[in-house]
């Protein structure tokens, strides 16, 4: 059994890493809701306790008098918005209302959220409601109306529509999450009385669409709304919401303005826990009191998407315990925020925080919804091999963490970063829609002098079956470690084949800017994926003579994954210095024509990520917002032909400038048949 292990001194090969002092450059998530004090009753307010009263405060704070002294202007922009929402194409049928219980309608295509987008916590085909479903949701009943993925198993008997107030809501016509002209989701409905009332329990159900109450056990809606115009009261009128805001910092909330009544109102609702409610783990990392999140195969979830957003971006203190709140709001572990942020729960933990010398098990689960944005911008058939990475190694890493390694120093900043690994996929899968279960393992500690490394396995399973494996080491790493960095070679600069070869074969370049021009290109990787711009190619170049590939990618401290990896703590994911290498490779093979070369084998050929190839990474460095330029070099090593296609495979390094940082062996991607094997 391998236990932990403290180094009195320390200069191993691990910590050998190049870079400048770190800046850090505070990337904060935007949170602008646009809350109102209601003029009508609504949800009754609860005494909160002293850790509620400042998230509240937060989301319903300071709007009042700006709200009132621009309505008129406000009024007619979102008359604008609405009208122009109204204009949107969906993807779905038309069906007359259905009567007595919603009725799930087929959805013709998925449209792709993009990057950052918030992803609900359950979702459902339920897309209109009649009276009788209302109802059911003024008496709690929410599985009954969207479904069995809202199941709580009795807990948050307060979370009602329209809680202490008559409904005065109709039917809902129309709900969608990507909807809308900002692209937040949009309801529709039809009412009689009050129209602030009404704005209310419209942002209300879209808050239990959207699921945001599911990471509690014990909560209320507290709502808001402002209206300076009422309506007859006897007249049946119809609204319109469009989701200005959405999100689970610091309490799950969203803001909308709705048009109704003549005006725009604005509106909000918060899932507000009720007084005394545990709503994250205990002193010591105890995890007694069950928080409400039910995992996908109906068990009581440890730790839910409400504690990893908080643990990205928000009050460590929350996410994982009162020994982790000092972390909060300054540069320290987290995991990525945004689209990259890629584990939604632990669903099962046996450790004991403070036990390093110990081996254990955990699981946890990720969520993969087909119009995740990574589907639509890849030219992987499924899922790209950088999400792979990254879900399993947040997975493996997060309990690591949450033990407390950087805790025997709690006043020393100390950065996460991972120093290498190895990963086969075991079976070609289709993910769209699918829960992943990730089941990571400890095995080591190493305590040093202002870092600490630990050790991992784990395994990635769907429907039971194992997909993907894989073994890994993390550093956390104190900001002398991190200004001490060498690189791969010591120091030295290693020039590239490229550069150490001049001359040897012709350089071609493939100009990827003019195929992304192709709409009807599908084996190219598009707008957030778009990680490279050219690539130059030697044929017959390399170390192995089958082929040599480079680039040059220029940083831009503006890149759109430097706000999301880490937030405080900005770097490039090194996922995604594997994945340009994968375009780079997708890129010569489409460009050297063996997709054409199959078009007589394969009706339709589609990149994959092949089964049953170890791949190796070592990563020594970081690429950093400041440091420029990004350089990569690709050499071919085998390209195998057979009857279900063709596979390459490639060694690789990049560079940030100056110094060799990430290394790669046995990187391979697949051109074969679009369909799956089942």
């Amino acid at each position: 059994m391998e236990r932990m292990n403290r180094v009195p001194t320390a200069s191993p090969d691990v910590l050998s890493f190049d870079g400048v002092p770190f800046n850090p450059v505070p990337i904060t998530p935007t949170i602008t809701p646009t809350t109102i004090p209601a003029t009508v009753p609504s949800t009754p307010v609860r005494a909160l306790p002293a850790t509620a009263a400042t998230p509240l405060a937060e989301v319903r704070a300071g709007l009042v008098a700006a709200h009132r002294a621009a309505l008129a202007a406000q009024t007619a922009v979102q008359r604008r918005l609405l009208r122009d929402a109204r204009t949107t194409t969906t993807t779905r049928e038309a069906f007359p209302p259905a009567a007595g219980l919603p009725v799930a309608r087929p959805v013709v295509a998925v449209t792709a959220a993009p990057e950052g987008a918030f992803k609900p916590l359950a979702r459902t085909d339920i897309d209109r409601l009649d009276r009788t479903a209302l109802d059911l949701l003024t008496r709690g009943q929410i599985p009954a109306v969207f479904g069995p993925a809202y199941q709580q198993l009795g807990a948050n008997p307060d979370i009602r529509l329209a809680n202490g107030s008559p409904l005065v809501l109709h039917s809902v016509s129309e709900i969608g999450l990507r909807d809308g002209a900002l692209g937040l989701g949009r309801l529709r409905a039809r009412y009689t009385g009050n129209p602030a009332a009404a704005a209310v329990q419209a942002g209300q159900v879209f808050a239990l669409y959207a699921g945001l109450h599911l990471c509690f056990a014990d909560a209320h809606l507290d709502s808001a709304a402002f209206a300076t115009t009422a309506t007859d009261p006897s007249t049946e009128s119809e609204l319109e919401l469009i989701v200005t805001d959405i999100d689970l910092v610091p309490r799950p909330h969203l803001t909308a303005e709705v048009l109704c009544g003549g005006s725009s109102v604005p509106v909000s609702v918060t899932i507000s826990e009720n007084a005394g409610t545990v709503i994250g783990p205990g002193a010591g990392g105890s995890l007694d009191t069950w928080t409400g999140r039910v995992t996908a195969t109906g068990d009581k979830a440890l730790l839910n998407e409400f504690h990893m957003a908080h643990l990205a971006r928000g009050d460590q203190g929350i996410a994982l315990g009162p020994e982790f709140a000092h972390y909060t709001g300054i540069r320290a572990t987290r995991v990525p925020t945004g689209g990259l942020l890629l584990v939604d729960r632990i669903t099962d933990f046996g450790g004991t925080r403070g036990t390093l010398d110990q081996q254990l098990t955990y699981r946890s689960e990720y969520d993969s919804p087909a119009d995740s944005w990574y589907y639509a911008d890849t030219a992987n058939e499924s899922m790209p091999h950088f999400v792979y990475m990254e879900t399993s190694l947040q997975a493996a890493l997060l309990m690591g963490y949450y033990l407390g390694p950087t805790l025997t120093e709690p006043h020393t900043t100390q950065s996460l970063r991972n120093l290498g690994g190895t990963a086969t996929v075991l079976r070609r899968v289709d993910l769209r829609d699918k829960t992943i279960t990730q089941t990571s393992r400890l095995l080591s500690t190493t305590l040093l002098p202002g870092s600490s490394l630990q050790s991992f396995d784990y395994t990635l399973a769907v429907d039971g079956e194992p997909f993907y494996q894989g073994e890994t080491m993390f550093g956390y790493f104190s900001d002398e470690a991190l200004a001490n960095q060498t690189g791969l070679d010591a120091g030295r600069h290693r020039l590239t084949w490229l550069a150490d070869h001049p001359g040897q074969g012709s350089t071609r370049r493939i100009d990827l800017a003019a195929r992304r021009r192709n709409p009807d290109d599908r084996l190219c990787n598009r707008h957030t994926l778009a990680l490279l711009d050219w690539i130059d190619v030697v044929e017959g170049g390399g170390a192995f003579g089958n082929g040599y590939l480079h680039a040059l990618r220029r940083i831009d401290p503006q890149d759109w994954f430097f706000s999301r990896h880490f937030h405080l703590d900005p770097v490039i994911p090194g996922s995604l210095g594997v994945e340009s290498v994968i375009q780079a490779m997708q890129e010569w093979a489409a460009d050297t024509g063996l997709a054409d070369d199959l078009a007589d084998d394969l009706a339709d050929p589609v990149f994959s990520i092949p089964a049953n190839i170890a791949f190796s990474w070592k990563y020594r460095g970081q690429f950093l917002p400041s440091d420029g330029t990004c350089e990569l070099e690709v050499h071919i090593k085998t390209v195998t032909h057979s009857a279900t296609g063709v596979v390459v495979t490639a060694d690789a390094s990049l560079w940030k400038p100056g110094l060799r940082i990430y290394e790669l062996e046995d990187i391979a991607i697949e051109l074969t048949e679009r369909k799956a094997p089942a």
